[in-house]
């Protein structure tokens, strides 16, 4: 594959292009947004129910509406992206809803070159760490932005999500559980919008669950628990199905769609 940088590169005009086209979508549900929806999920919710007065890092943020919705909830909040895009957009709404939330750009395994202060929540969730080829550094940065005794959170998509190709609309397993080379992908649209014009250019690492956990024990972390679940709360994959509680499955629920990780500093 091309050097690391140059894969950083594509990704991140890949990203700016996505914010144009997010930003608009359904899926992202912007006006409704402004106008007071939460965007944040159950899992989340329920695993961080009080944030007020607390100070939260959001690593990964997009265009910054999880880390908005934080700050509605009383969170003093600071949140990081690759995309200069993502980060404009997160800065205007932040300044139109009159919060209190600051935007840092970078790579976020550089967060500590950026961001100095410790928090009491770091948060990270739904598709982020498969953009980052080694999650060594990610657990080492994750440790030095938290408080001792404080809190790290993630819900990510299953790492047996990330052995299929879904370019054919036919889920084919392809990719290893443990793969260590790239996956390079290019394809036109994007989850959010699958019908937006725009060409992704995409270079992604699988992780199993193995490697997620041992980065953050080997920074210093202590594991709370680690769930898994056979539904998401987002209809990203082919051919899933809508439950009752309004989340989605595959139709046989034969592997799980995502894991939660709750972790502390000590």
């Amino acid at each position: 594959m091309k050097d690391l940088n140059d894969a950083f590169s594509t990704n991140k005009a890949t990203w700016n292009e996505k914010v144009k086209a997010h930003a608009n979508s359904d899926f992202y549900k912007l006006d409704a947004f402004i106008n007071g929806e939460n965007s944040l999920n159950a899992y989340e919710l329920n695993a961080l129910p009080d944030v007020k007065g607390k100070s939260l890092l959001h690593l990964q943020c997009h265009f910054g509406q999880d880390t908005l919705s934080w700050s509605r909830l009383g969170a003093k909040c600071t949140g990081v992206d690759l995309s200069d895009e993502g980060v404009k957009l997160a800065q205007q709404l932040n300044n139109q809803l009159k919060l209190d939330a600051n935007f840092v750009c970078c790579n976020v395994l550089d967060t500590s070159q950026h961001v100095k202060e410790q928090f009491d929540i770091v948060f990270t969730s739904y598709g982020v760490i498969g953009w980052l080829p080694d999650l060594k550094p990610w657990g080492k940065m994750i440790a030095e932005r938290l408080k001792d005794g404080g809190t790290f959170y993630m819900v990510e998509f299953h790492p047996i999500v990330w052995m299929f190709d879904y370019l054919d609309g036919q889920p084919k397993m392809k990719y290893g559980y443990m793969q260590d080379e790239a996956i390079y992908e290019e394809y036109e649209g994007t989850y959010g919008d699958t019908n937006a014009k725009m060409i992704s250019k995409e270079y992604g690492w699988n992780h199993g669950l193995s490697e997620v956990i041992n980065a953050l024990t080997e920074a210093g972390l202590r594991i709370d628990y680690l769930n898994e679940y056979d539904e998401s709360p987002y209809n990203v994959l082919p051919n899933l199905e809508a439950t009752k509680s309004g989340t989605y499955v595959t139709k046989d629920k034969l592997y799980p769609l995502i894991f939660e990780i709750k972790a502390n500093k000590f």
